[in-house]
């Protein structure tokens, strides 16, 4: 699937895993470029209830219409699916789910 990112600011922390280390540590910055290859490489959408280890799913209430994986704990991956086809996945945000 083609991938497009909300901002400069998350596509940057993707090409250059120190600024993701620098925004959310280590392990976050070093799960989400992993996360983001998983979503270049995969066919459909369906293909990511397959790996039940990304914990894939989509968002309720007032993010209807958003998805999100699993970085590691708390930390997920928020996305929206864009296009006619729905082939274009566009990352908008990493979030520390609860808050906390």
């Amino acid at each position: 699937m083609r991938v497009e990112f909300k901002s400069t600011k998350l596509k940057k922390r993707y090409e250059s895993i120190r600024e993701g280390e620098r925004a959310w540590g280590n392990e976050v910055a070093r799960r989400y470029v992993e996360r983001i290859g998983i979503l270049y490489n995969i066919r459909e959408i369906d293909d990511l209830k397959s790996m039940p280890q990304l914990k894939y799913h989509p968002l309720t209430g007032n993010r209807q219409g958003q998805h999100a994986i699993t970085l590691i704990s708390r930390w997920r991956l928020v996305f929206t699916l864009e296009g006619v086809e729905q082939d274009t996945i566009r990352i908008e945000e990493v979030s520390k789910h609860y808050g906390d």
